[in-house]
């Protein structure tokens, strides 16, 4: 094997290993954000019951939650459509997490 082929080998190795690492991160990143906006769901929830303007705490958790998912997204995705995917994947396997995780904290 000639030192081009070994070089140019190892840069599509490199290459490789960089992209699966960005969409891992991308998911990850989806899991977090997930997990921020459909536990900040659930908190909104919880607080609204004895609020009298729950009007209120429901817009404002809405956008709050929102605009943090959309940036999130944003910089996370760095505008690769696997990573888009990823951070998707991410953010409804945290929705699962949430749900199994406060219908716990429910029964107890």
């Amino acid at each position: 094997m000639t030192e081009t082929m070994m070089a140019t080998t190892m840069a599509t190795t490199m290459e490789t290993t960089m992209e699966t690492t960005g969409i891992l991160a991308a998911a990850l990143a989806g899991m977090l954000l997930g997990m921020v906006f459909f536990g900040g769901l659930w908190w909104t929830v919880r607080k609204t019951l004895s609020s009298p303007q729950a009007g209120l705490w429901f817009s404002g958790s809405f956008l709050v939650r929102t605009a943090v998912t959309l940036i999130g997204f944003y910089f996370a995705a760095q505008g690769d459509w696997r990573r888009i995917a990823a951070c998707v994947a991410g953010f409804l396997s945290a929705r699962l997490l949430v749900v199994r995780l406060t219908r716990l904290k429910q029964g107890a």
